[in-house]
């Protein structure tokens, strides 16, 4: 048995006679090796593209919820008669009227 670790240790079975099986275990042990390491990366780079496009979802979201509520403070009433008054219009007493046409159909 210890022989067989020194063998190994001192790699003769990549240089014996039969070592050709050897070499092509090798090399696939290491193309799987290359092949997960770079499927890793590339898992891990789209977790952090997800991540990075859910905080500028929650920014956009942000963003409009915020001009929405803008615009429904300058859509009241209040805030339009202010806008108007300083152009120098006032609020009509008298509530319009509705126009009728009849058709002659």
């Amino acid at each position: 048995m210890r022989k067989s670790i020194y063998s190994i240790l001192r790699g003769k079975f990549l240089v014996s006679d039969d070592s050709f099986k050897n070499w092509r275990i090798i090399i696939f042990i290491s193309l799987l090796a290359i092949v997960m390491i770079a499927s890793s990366h590339s898992a891990d780079q789209k977790v952090y593209e997800i991540a990075k496009l859910k905080n500028e979802v929650k920014e956009l979201r942000s963003a409009f919820v915020d001009g929405r509520s803008k615009l429904m403070r300058l859509k009241m009433e209040s805030s339009i008669i202010k806008k108007v008054a300083e152009k120098g219009i006032k609020i009509s007493e008298i509530p319009p009227k509705k126009i009728k046409i009849k058709s002659k159909n």
